[in-house]
């Protein structure tokens, strides 16, 4: 039996975002951050998701800012290499999500 509590006051962040990583990350839980974030679909996707946010937020866009480099970055760092998702608490899955979001990576 799994009891599932609400969080009270709930964390601040954009649930849209919040809900794309959780899905994307849990889609095959038991593979590393690294190796589900490296796939061609989700680097597509993510490359994709950039250029709408700096579209959106009037930004130019960083031609050196690549999406493959700057997931081996995050996933390279002490916290989060050779990861799982299935082993993450929710401090942790906030913490990932904010070091994306300070590099330009957005999930929506």
């Amino acid at each position: 039996v799994v009891r599932i509590e609400l969080r009270n006051p709930p964390p601040p962040v954009n649930f849209t975002e919040w809900d794309g990583m959780i899905r994307l990350l849990f889609n095959r839980k038991n593979k590393t951050l690294r190796s589900v974030l490296m796939t061609k679909p989700t680097i597509k996707m993510l490359e994709e998701n950039m250029r709408t946010h700096a579209a959106m937020n009037n930004e130019m866009m960083d031609d050196g800012a690549k999406v493959v480099q700057i997931i081996e970055e995050v996933t390279g760092m002490e916290a989060w290499d050779g990861r799982r998702a299935s082993k993450l608490d929710l401090d942790d899955f906030l913490d990932l999500l904010a070091e994306f979001n300070k590099r330009g990576i957005h999930f929506a």
